[in-house]
């Protein structure tokens, strides 16, 4: 009996060790979506090192209708970056070192987690590593930030169908999305919010638009304000012709793109309604299927006055970027 029990141990051994250690728990992270902690003393956030911070983590937002960070900051000593403190998901570490440089770390102390530590000897170098990997830190968070969201969006999701029936295409979309209208080459979703609405329009133009690089944005412009007029009808207003066309003020940003895996653009602008004081953010890419022969274009639109509009738009770009073909 004795030498069963042996044996019985000697395998037990060997299996926990074939399995290795087991993996640490990490807790569920904290914090609003697009709130960055921001660890660095007090005489650092108050002076040079701390305005170089906001210059790039609470830059204005592009294409919104008013200035919004792109983070809110929420800035603590390090003494009190302690215990569930450290569980925010997004965490910047700044402070003075033997050493220069900057990383981001994954999943630190707890999931999901980005922190971005940026050190230097000196608060001139501070700012200049700032500087240099800024963005590399802003790129990493965003990332994140969007993943979060579009995991939210599981919580309750739409079982509409309209998009994979008229283009081939599905989005991850929240329930609380309605179909507005839908017509041969068109489909408006939108959502109620509390001072006005968020809107996702889906269209399809010919291959062969945009063929020239010199009218490029003033092709877009013309596209959009077209399909404002045929689609997207403004107030009833005696003698007046109203709808959604594209602010003239300003033009749009176009960056290139890459959504749903295949190439594309990303615009960012101010639509307006033509005859009508209204305006608000828009969001639109238009995506290369060269599979179908086509140009996709989905866009998202916030009418929301007098508030403010960042989160708003964030939560349709996390939604647009969720697009797959079928």
């Amino acid at each position: 009996m004795k030498v069963v029990r042996i044996v019985v141990l000697a395998l037990l051994i060997c299996v926990s060790c074939k399995e290795g250690p087991k993996k640490k728990y990490k807790p569920a992270s904290l914090g609003a979506i697009n709130t960055l902690a921001v660890v660095m003393d007090n005489d650092l956030w108050e002076g040079a090192v701390g305005d170089k911070v906001r210059e790039h983590f609470a830059a204005p937002v592009l294409g919104l209708t008013w200035d919004e960070p792109l983070f809110n900051l929420e800035q603590m000593p390090p003494s009190v970056f302690t215990g569930t403190t450290r569980h925010r998901r997004a965490v910047l570490y700044i402070n003075r070192d033997s050493i220069s440089g900057a990383q981001v770390q994954t999943d630190l102390y707890a999931t999901p987690q980005k922190v971005g530590v940026i050190k230097a000897p000196s608060d001139s170098v501070l700012i200049s590593t700032i500087d240099t990997y800024a963005h590399q830190v802003i790129a990493a968070i965003r990332e994140m930030e969007l993943e979060e969201a579009q995991q939210r969006f599981f919580r309750s999701l739409s079982k509409e169908t309209v998009l994979e029936e008229k283009f081939g295409i599905s989005l991850r979309l929240p329930s609380l999305y309605m179909v507005g209208k839908q017509e041969e080459n068109f489909v408006w979703i939108d959502r109620e919010i509390q001072k006005g609405s968020m809107n996702i329009i889906a269209y399809e133009m010919p291959a062969d638009s945009f063929q020239s690089d010199s009218t490029f944005i003033r092709d877009i412009v013309s596209m959009r304000d077209s399909i404002g007029k045929k689609y997207i009808p403004g107030p009833d207003i005696p003698d007046r012709i109203t709808y959604m066309g594209t602010e003239k003020a300003f033009a749009p940003y176009v960056f290139p793109a890459e959504i749903g895996g295949k190439k594309g653009v990303e615009v960012r602008g101010i639509w307006e309604v033509v005859n009508y004081p209204m305006a608000g953010p828009f969001l639109t890419y238009i995506i290369n299927d060269s599979i179908n022969n086509r140009r996709l274009v989905l866009e998202g639109f916030t009418f929301a006055p007098s508030t403010n509009k960042r989160d708003y738009m964030f939560e349709l770009e996390a939604i647009l970027k969720t697009v797959k073909f079928k």
